[in-house]
């Protein structure tokens, strides 16, 4: 798993939908598509603890706000 600094929530979502294009494609072998397969969940698996990060920010930030009015 790359770090977080190197982490670009697009850019990753967009590798994923290039896999899931080539997935469908029909083009590859078997073993390609669990190879790709597993680089698409990984990646989701990052994407989903960014999104979770982010929230927990903006839950966090609101709280404070919340407290201070």
């Amino acid at each position: 798993m790359r770090k977080s600094a190197d982490f670009n929530y697009e850019e990753t979502v967009a590798k994923v939908e290039t896999i899931i294009d080539q997935i469908e494609g029909g083009e590859l072998t078997l073993a390609e598509v669990f190879d790709r397969f597993s680089v698409a969940l990984e990646d989701l698996q990052q994407c989903e603890a960014f999104l979770a990060r982010g929230q927990q920010e903006m839950n966090l930030a609101i709280e404070t706000l919340e407290d201070q009015f």
